[in-house]
């Protein structure tokens, strides 16, 4: 379907300016949403403006930090406030990216995604969840967090990272999709099932020589079998699919 007012909440971000770029490809009028574009999804300022006449709002938008109780108070505001703004508009759907196993958490960052998905499905407006995988992207910026010196701590877990583009385009298709049997909820994952340990080495390689990897355990408490038994991998249901880790890194050599 073309010709689709789509709103991007986070059109900055990682995964939000690849959205962007995908629906004007793909022929769709788009609404770019950001502080640093005027339009606050916490404060409100801007949103009402910037919604009028949207057909859909994929919300992409995260914030500044990763701890529990900031996220989920960022994104529990965030859903609030786009879908109020966006039932005044007459918006009709709302898309929500999220994260594999974040139904499963019960702490952390992936707890407060999943608050993040159960306040934007209890809104007026009717919501569908992409789920992704880690981020190809993620790699380097987890290894970042985890350097200290000439050694970069990274969690031993397994994950089938994605690229962010191959996320974004998922996203489109949820916004976009009007078949009344489209789910309410996709999986979206990259081709392959991989150590994140693995992948720091080889980013390491390529862009950090002399950069030493350590594998460090999953972290101790009540979710900590979610990591060692899988539970960021994929569903048998999950749409697969994108550039492997390494076509990533040569599209960023």
């Amino acid at each position: 379907m073309t010709g689709t007012r789509i709103a991007v909440a986070g059109a900055t971000g990682r995964v939000g300016r690849h959205i962007v770029e995908v629906a004007q490809e793909r022929g769709h009028d788009v609404v770019p949403m950001a502080r640093s574009l005027g339009v606050d999804v916490i404060s409100g300022e801007g949103l009402d403006q910037a919604l009028t006449g949207v057909d859909v709002i994929i919300d992409a938008a995260t914030g500044p930090s990763a701890e529990q109780d900031e996220a989920t108070t960022f994104f529990t505001s965030a859903a609030r406030n786009l879908q109020a703004a966006g039932e005044r508009s007459g918006v009709r759907r709302m898309v929500v990216v999220s994260i594999i196993g974040a139904d499963r958490f019960s702490e952390g960052y992936g707890a407060a995604t999943y608050a993040h998905e159960q306040t934007a499905a209890a809104g007026p407006i009717p919501t569908r969840v992409v789920r992704a995988a880690q981020f190809h992207e993620f790699v380097p910026q987890l290894m970042e967090w985890g350097t200290q010196g000439d050694s970069a701590y990274v969690q031993d877990m397994w994950t089938q990272a994605v690229a962010a583009r191959t996320v974004a385009e998922a996203l489109v298709d949820a916004a976009t999709d009007e078949s009344p049997d489209s789910p309410a909820l996709v999986e979206v994952a990259g081709p392959r099932e991989e150590s994140m340990v693995a992948l720091a080495q080889r980013y390491a390689t390529r862009h950090q020589p002399g950069l030493k990897i350590v594998a460090v355990p999953t972290p101790e408490g009540p979710d900590q079998k979610i990591y060692d038994e899988g539970g960021l991998l994929p569903g048998p249901d999950a749409r697969l699919g994108g550039p492997t880790f390494e076509e990533w890194l040569d599209s960023t050599a």
